[in-house]
C-alpha cells in the first residue's frame, strides 16, 4: 500500500511539475518579436530619408542602377 500512495503521490508531483512548466511565460513571444520589427524597419525607413536629402545624386545612382539591372534580366 505505501508503494502505491508513494506512487500516486510522484504522478502527482511529475504532473503538477509539468502544469508548472507549460504555465511560465518566460522569453519573448510573437507581439515582442512584431514590435522588434517594427521599431527597425521604421528605424531603416528613418535613414533611408535622411540618406535621401543630404545625398540625393548618390540615391539617383543608386536608383539608376537597380533600374539598369532589373532591365537587363
Amino acid at each position: 500500500m505505501k508503494f502505491v500512495v508513494a506512487l500516486h503521490n510522484k504522478v502527482n508531483a511529475v504532473k503538477e511539475q509539468a502544469f508548472n512548466c507549460l504555465a511560465k511565460k518566460d522569453g519573448q513571444n510573437t507581439v515582442e518579436y512584431v514590435l522588434m520589427l517594427v521599431v527597425i524597419v521604421g528605424i531603416a525607413l528613418v535613414a533611408g530619408k535622411a540618406l535621401q536629402a543630404y545625398f540625393p545624386e548618390l540615391m539617383e545612382k543608386v536608383k539608376g542602377k537597380i533600374g539598369g539591372g532589373l532591365d537587363s534580366m
